[in-house]
């Protein structure tokens, strides 16, 4: 349990003894009815960020994998570009040399 349940719990207990010394039993049994609902409110609350905690880790897995694929990409992309521009040079200078005969 969380934090925040763990205070409910305790607000609850508080205020059922308060409540106890001075309230008909139909008071301090709404009383309790209250606090556990509160109690079950502030467990759904936790189990719901640790979902949204898993689900926020999973999105993050999946762009960093995108972000390593995109940057492999741009390293192809980089290769191919210096073999274009190789072929380049090596045309220029078939061309040039041919052209000096």
């Amino acid at each position: 349990m969380g934090m925040f349940t763990k205070q409910v719990g305790l607000l609850t207990l508080v205020a059922t003894v308060g409540l106890a010394g001075c309230a008909s039993t139909q008071q301090v049994s709404k009383s309790k009815e209250m606090s556990e609902k509160a109690t079950a409110t502030a467990q759904q609350a936790a189990s719901d960020a640790a979902a949204a905690r898993a689900q926020a880790e999973q999105a993050l897995r999946a762009a960093n994998a995108a972000k390593a694929e995109a940057a492999e990409a741009q390293e192809m992309a980089r290769d191919a570009k210096r073999s274009a521009d190789n072929t380049e040079s090596k045309i220029d200078r078939m061309f040039k040399k041919a052209m000096h005969k």
